[in-house]
């Protein structure tokens, strides 16, 4: 097997050997060289080809965004991971790369006061991230089980769509800078969704989305009521669920152990947006890495929800939606492109249908209003 070939920029002596040695230990990765700035990693890429860039966000000469400018002239298709710090600079920053084109990121372990801690920081983190970045095309496909049809689910003839649940990981935030702007202003259900992030990155992904939504975008509070035409993104190191409430329902959260090594984790969402709404439930599986969401997907269809996912072609990584459609738990598949139309239509049909609780008896659902 050939290795993934990797080149590191950053500014930093004690990164670049950390990041050096650390990936140059797993037998699948060569670390074909490293760049003190942005203008020598850009020379060092047309000499050596590598497979995907690591790319530090602060940095002389060139720093990573205009690196990251010049380098997606040239190479468009280059997978670069931004490595970045957990600060308030550093995610703004890494957000710009996202919307630059930069394929993931990475956050820089700090403050661990062991070199054997950082290192293995890096490999949990970014190690899975490179290889579903670099995977073949057969390897993409041996990685996941073959495709069921899906699983047959009974319906209740009169139910309608009370809220939108979406699970998304690696390529996120660009995918959802795709969808949540282009919902009318009067959307009728809340959403409610997890973008795996740290703390801060959520927090500022909620407040870029806002601003470019007709819907009202933010990050989730305990407490919070769910209303229409309202998004809630999962706050960083955070589970987020709903529970029911005389209005309804109402957020909450929490720090379980991660699942799916994941917090805040789709299925923790999922499960207990199931729980609440029953059959009134869209969900939707965006583009991203691992397991996260399947488990959650069967249960919302269980209770007679619908699960609607990105497509292969569309998405950086295919593995959250494309387990959720090799479990057969998929109703649909749909391009990035159309997923806004297709959440619409389907929130908007049998508008007049009662609600139904999670035994399939009509039940008011109250909002506040906007």
């Amino acid at each position: 097997m050939t290795p993934i070939r990797i080149l590191v920029v950053d500014d930093s002596v004690v990164i670049r050997k950390l990041l050096s040695e650390t990936l140059s230990a797993d037998p699948e990765f060569e670390v074909v060289g490293s760049a003190g700035d942005g203008r020598i990693g850009l020379a060092k890429i047309a000499q050596l080809h590598p497979d995907l860039v690591t790319l530090d966000v602060e940095m002389p000469v060139l720093n990573g965004l205009e690196t990251l400018t010049e380098l997606r002239k040239l190479y468009p298709k280059l997978p670069v991971v931004m490595f970045s710090t957990l600060t308030e600079r550093g995610a703004s920053a890494t957000l710009d790369a996202l919307s630059l084109g930069a394929s993931d990121y990475a956050t820089k372990p700090c403050d661990t006061g062991s070199p054997a801690v950082a290192l293995a920081a890096i490999r949990a983190e970014l190690i899975p991230k490179i290889k579903a970045l670099c995977a073949q095309p057969a390897s993409k496909l041996a990685s996941l089980p073959p495709p069921r049809p899906p699983v047959p689910v009974r319906r209740p003839a009169q139910r309608r769509i009370e809220i939108v649940a979406i699970g998304t990981s690696t390529g996120g935030p660009n995918a959802l800078a795709e969808v949540l702007p282009r919902l009318p202003k009067d959307f009728p259900v809340p959403i409610v969704l997890v973008q795996h992030m740290p703390p801060i990155f959520t927090r500022l992904l909620a407040e870029r989305l806002d601003s470019r939504s007709q819907i009202h975008i933010q990050e989730g509070s305990a407490g919070v009521t769910p209303c229409p035409g309202q998004a809630w993104i999962a706050p960083g190191n955070f589970h987020m669920t709903l529970k029911r409430s005389a209005m309804g329902s109402r957020l909450e959260l929490n720090q379980d152990p991660p699942e799916n090594s994941c917090r805040p984790s789709v299925d923790v969402l999922f499960r207990s947006v199931a729980d609440v709404y029953g059959a009134n439930v869209l969900a939707v599986v965006m583009t991203g890495m691992g397991s996260d969401g399947v488990i959650g997907a069967e249960r919302i269809r269980g209770r007679g929800g619908e699960v609607i996912i990105q497509n292969e072609a569309s998405s950086v990584v295919w593995g959250m939606p494309g387990l959720v459609h090799a479990s057969g738990q998929a109703d649909a598949v749909y391009p990035l492109d159309q997923l806004s139309q297709e959440i619409t239509r389907r929130v908007l049909q049998n508008r007049a249908a009662p609600a139904l609780s999670p035994r399939n008896e009509p039940v008011a659902l109250e909002h506040r209003s906007k």
